[in-house]
């Protein structure tokens, strides 16, 4: 396993679940994605570039799009979701809906290969 995998491994339901859903939708779109680590997080990385990171908070999960314009471009649909400026936090119980997850991976994909 990788970096990822391990790191998800480690993680109590249903906090685990969740975020191997984040990596699933990343991985299905990315499928040569390679896992690795980015800014002391284990993420998926294309290219040499970190993709997306998931990860488990005491209080919380994120998503790292690695991009503040990845997240700027969602921001409008994730009303309730608590956002920084290279963050998505949410929870177990109020997921990101698939459908942002996958244009999260499609835009940074798009500025890693542009």
């Amino acid at each position: 396993m990788g970096a990822v995998d391990d790191a998800l491994a480690a993680l109590d339901e249903p906090d685990r679940s969740c975020l191997q859903r984040v990596v699933q939708i990343a991985r299905s779109l990315a499928p040569d994605a390679a896992e690795g680590m980015s800014y002391g997080m284990p993420a998926l990385k294309l290219d040499g570039k970190p993709l997306v990171a998931a990860v488990a908070a005491a209080t919380h999960l994120s998503i790292f799009p690695f991009s503040s314009a990845v997240v700027e471009a969602v921001a409008g649909r994730l009303e309730g979701y608590s956002l920084s400026k290279g963050t998505i936090r949410f929870t177990a119980d109020h997921p990101v809906p698939d459908d942002v997850l996958a244009d999260i991976v499609r835009l940074r994909m798009a500025e890693i290969r542009k």
